[in-house]
């Protein structure tokens, strides 16, 4: 009935919905590498729903309440923890800009409020609200339902629960080549032979353009590489997710941490500012990222890192 190409957390959700909601049984997922081995496991795991525009807002919201029962759903910890996600306002233009973001969001019926800076200590408490800062917090945009989940079980809840409902995973099976009659898909060429479908999905995320080429059509998307790391366990620190923008670096740099159930601090930042398919660091953003997030939490300079996503 249909191919999907690509088994990161898209694929195997779209084989997934396709087989419950839709009675399709006969579908192949194929995937080049191993499951959940692109940017399902290179992401800092953050979800929420606090965007400016109606249809933004609407479409996260729904993917915000999906992960709230998703583990009962698939049967399966996906480690879902809305600990909430906040975002730190530094300069007035910032607190307008996040109170225009609050008012947006409640006028679609999503959660977000504004809190002070004392009040935003109160709920993360190793947050530096200090004077002598380079940038101040003056508040603090928060929604509670926001949170984190475990990207890696993510992808293993949907494939266990896809391949119940009769669905064909098939890892290290390349596809090289699209086949098609008459301006129709009809199937795809794949390192392991050709397979036969009415209908070809692509869930390739970053390497979308590269599809495109396959496919003889270009497609407007750029893929930027975005710098992330974890450091060494430790014990019990942050309890939420924080979002940090310098002022005045909007364009390029921005930070924002959370903490895993592990016990990592996982530390993200803003893109690069140039379309890369490397995996390799670019140091700078490393330091922005790390400069940024010891202003806030000085208590975490000694942490080591031990593994870039």
């Amino acid at each position: 009935d249909a191919i999907i190409v690509g088994g990161g957390g898209h694929g195997l959700s779209t084989a997934y919905y396709l087989a419950k909601n839709h009675g399709l049984t006969n579908i192949a997922v194929l995937e080049k590498g191993w499951l959940a081995g692109g940017n399902t496991a290179r992401n800092t795991t953050i979800i929420r729903s606090n965007y400016l525009f109606n249809e933004s807002a609407q479409l996260y919201d729904h993917s915000v309440k999906l992960w709230e029962t998703l583990s009962q759903v698939l049967n399966y910890n996906v480690m879902f923890s809305p600990r909430g996600v906040m975002m730190l306002a530094h300069t007035v233009h910032d607190v307008q800009v996040f109170k225009r973001h609050i008012h947006a969001n409640r006028a679609n019926g999503v959660d977000n409020e504004w809190l002070t800076p004392e009040e935003a200590k109160a709920y993360c408490p190793p947050l530096n609200i200090g004077h002598d800062i380079r940038y101040p917090v003056m508040g603090a945009a928060l929604q509670r339902r926001g949170g984190t989940a475990r990207h890696d079980a993510v992808a293993w809840g949907y494939a266990r629960a896809a391949d119940a409902l009769g669905v064909d995973i098939i890892e290290n099976c390349e596809v090289t080549g699209v086949r098609h009659r008459a301006g129709i898909v009809d199937g795809v060429e794949t390192s392991r032979g050709e397979v036969g479908a009415g209908a070809v999905v692509f869930a390739t995320a970053g390497h979308s353009g590269l599809v495109g080429r396959m496919l003889g059509l270009p497609l407007p998307i750029e893929t930027h590489q975005l710098q992330a790391m974890v450091t060494e366990p430790t014990k019990p620190l942050l309890n939420t997710v924080l979002v940090y923008v310098a002022p005045g670096h909007q364009a390029h740099s921005e930070s924002y941490v959370s903490q895993s159930d592990r016990g990592g601090l996982v530390f993200g930042g803003r893109l690069d500012g140039f379309p890369s398919y490397a995996r390799e660091p670019a140091w700078h953003r490393t330091e922005e990222v790390v400069q940024n997030t010891l202003e806030l939490l000085p208590q975490i300079g000694r942490a080591s890192c031990r593994e870039r996503v």
